[in-house]
Parts: C-alpha cells; structure tokens; sequence
C-alpha cells in the first residue's frame, strides 16, 4: 500500500460518522448489515447514510452487494489487512515485537512491549 492511499483511507474514517459505520459493520463480520439496519442502529438520516456509504465504498473499506430490494454493506477485509500492514510495517524497527494485552475493559489491544510484572 502506498502513502497516499493509506492517508485516504485514514481521512475517510476521521469522520466521527464515517468511523461509526466502519466499526459497526466490522463488528457485523462477513455478513454484513443491510442499509435499514445500519440507519437504525446509528440513528442516521438515511441520506446522511446514503453519503457516508458512498464514501466509504469509494476508498475500499467497505463493500455493498445488492440483494432483491436491498443493499448489504460489509467491511473490505483485504483492505483493512493492508493497511494495518503499512502501518505497522516498520513497527519496533522490522522486528516481531507486538503482544496483545487486555485493558480495563478487557478489550484486546496491541502494544509494542511484552507486559511485565513489576515487583515491589
């Protein structure tokens, strides 16, 4: 991935709207949501939905296959894969360095120093 398009698609999820969208159908998985549920779930207007969707497909990150009367939108994996590559690409100067660790709400994030027990 190029500088330019990972900026892209960083600018595209600055947006607090935008950003929303991504992560609920991230957390929707492969199956995705259709453009009723997104709105109802946000509490979007359907046009300001309708502008964000467009955007988001634009850039890559998300998906959206038509099903009879409906749209069902899901996030581009590839795409995300990608760019967590770029970004991390150089972390800890190439080396493998990254370890999982759980904060107060036990939600998983990455840090780049293995966890160690400080001891009094």
């Amino acid at each position: 991935m190029e500088t330019l398009a990972a900026a892209e698609l960083l600018a595209a999820l600055g947006h607090e709207s935008r950003l929303a969208i991504f992560r609920l159908l991230v957390q929707a998985g492969r199956e995705g949501m259709v453009v009723s549920a997104i709105g109802e779930q946000l509490s979007m207007a359907p046009a300001t939905l309708s502008f964000h969707l467009s955007h988001l497909t634009r850039v890559g990150l998300i998906i959206g296959h038509r099903e009879s009367r409906f749209i069902r939108y899901c996030a581009e994996y590839a795409t995300i894969d990608e760019l967590i590559a770029f970004l991390t690409r150089n972390c800890c100067q190439g080396e493998a360095c990254l370890t999982t660790t759980r904060d107060a709400k036990g939600a998983g994030r990455a840090s780049p120093h293995p966890t160690t027990t400080k001891r009094a």
